[in-house]
């Protein structure tokens, strides 16, 4: 059975709506249509009463940021008689404005002619409010330096920031649905990345350096926090991280490391950082047993050098000489400035008879080396390998020996250390 809604019944409803309702008179001429009729709710988006309202024109709700465009298609609309929708800036009666969406319908009499116009309006302020901090948002992202990486809950990629294209040389076209994996480096092993997804669904932030390959194959370090994201209900439905690009602090960590650890003049390691290299294989040594020899070398007559060609001639052969012994020596061997002309030379899983063969192969390379300005070059080796009784001290000392020896017998010679201190 059809419900006949009454008069009072249309009333209350629209009276009661959540929506706001004004109803205006059709005329559309100077001063325009003319409110007849406003519910509660159009009276609380405004700020204005009913009887403040009544025989009022729409126009004194509009002011400076209202529309004109939406305005002028308003007219258009109300002289065609057609429905209108759109929405702009209008203004409390205490000057504050809002933004509201209009729904308005011509009401037409029995022969077709309007007689009313009514309009159903919504507040939009609070919506625009959240668009706005939406794209305040999205902007602020956009500005960030540091790089902005978001992806579903699954790891599929559905943000970037313009930052992250210009670091990673991926464009966003490229980059959303793909998975973070994209841009591994082969750097970090599975442990890490079981850490990371660990501790990202215990809902705790990650926080670590990652070291991570861009699209042209250039390796960058990114001091990376990823986070999760709920919803209203607590529920994980995206991961956020954020990277800020630190390969440059990451060089010159790595410069100056070098610079403490490394001979500028040969690229040789320096004694300090030899010493260390020669602890490591002296534990090594110790554990595994495989055998560790020592190779002393000095450059013959380098003071002559020096005192003839002058010291940047000297420079040029020490650095010469560094980059031969780089050249000579195995992958597992070290050759070290260990001060002066003189270089030390670990030779570990070796015996006395192989690190003599390894120590008389560099002689013959040196000694064939041309130095522009200088001439040919040689120099003197004394080898010592490990014996039970050893000490690193000892060691050090009888390849030292063995080197003074050689260069008493005449330089330009290898000779080896006795067995025994």
């Amino acid at each position: 059975m059809a419900l006949i809604l009454s008069d009072a019944m249309l009333r209350t409803a629209i009276e009661q709506s959540f929506n706001a309702v004004v109803v205006t008179t059709s005329q559309l001429e100077l001063p325009g249509p003319q409110i007849v009729y406003v519910n509660q709710a159009f009276c609380n988006m405004t700020g204005y009463t009913a009887e403040e309202l009544m025989g009022k024109t729409p126009r004194i709700l509009q002011g400076p940021r209202t529309d004109p465009e939406t305005i002028e298609r308003l007219r258009r609309c109300l002289n065609a008689g057609e429905y209108f929708i759109g929405n702009t800036v209008n203004y409390r009666k205490d000057g504050e404005c809002y933004y509201v969406e209009w729904n308005i319908t011509p009401i037409r009499d029995g022969q077709g002619r309007i007689t009313h116009f009514v309009s159903v309006q919504r507040d939009l302020t609070e919506k625009k409010k959240v668009e706005n901090d939406r794209n305040l948002m999205a902007n602020a992202l956009e500005a960030n330096s540091d790089q902005v990486l978001m992806t579903d809950r699954e790891g599929h990629i559905v943000y970037v920031n313009r930052a992250f294209e210009d670091q990673t040389g991926y464009r966003r076209e490229e980059i959303i649905g793909q998975t973070p994996s994209l841009l591994r480096s082969g750097h970090h092993d599975h442990a890490f990345y079981d850490e990371m997804w660990h501790t990202l669904a215990s809902g705790q932030p990650f926080r670590a350096t990652f070291v991570n390959r861009a699209k042209d194959g250039s390796e960058f370090h990114l001091e990376q926090t990823v986070t999760p994201v709920r919803d209203d209900f607590g529920e994980i439905t995206h991961y956020m991280s954020t990277g800020k690009d630190i390969s440059d602090r990451v060089r010159m960590e790595q410069t100056l490391r070098r610079m403490a650890t490394i001979d500028l003049l040969t690229g040789l390691p320096n004694r300090s950082f030899g010493e260390q290299l020669l602890e490591r294989e002296w534990h090594r040594q110790a554990r595994y047993q495989e055998g560790l020899s020592l190779i002393m070398a000095d450059i013959d007559h380098f003071k002559s050098i020096n005192d003839e060609h002058g010291h940047d001639a000297g420079d040029q052969v020490l650095a010469q000489v560094g980059k031969q012994l780089q050249a000579l020596v195995r992958r597992t061997d070290s050759a070290i400035r260990w001060g002066g002309e003189e270089f030390l030379i670990l030779v570990p899983r070796a015996n006395l008879e192989q690190a003599i063969e390894l120590a008389e192969r560099i002689r013959l390379g040196i000694r064939c080396q041309h130095h522009p300005g200088v001439g040919r070059v040689t120099m003197s080796f004394g080898v010592a390998c490990y014996q039970p009784d050893d000490s690193r001290k000892s060691l050090l000392r009888r390849a030292d020996q063995t080197l003074y020896a050689a260069k008493e017998a005449g330089r330009d010679r290898v000779m080896a250390s006795p067995d025994t201190d």
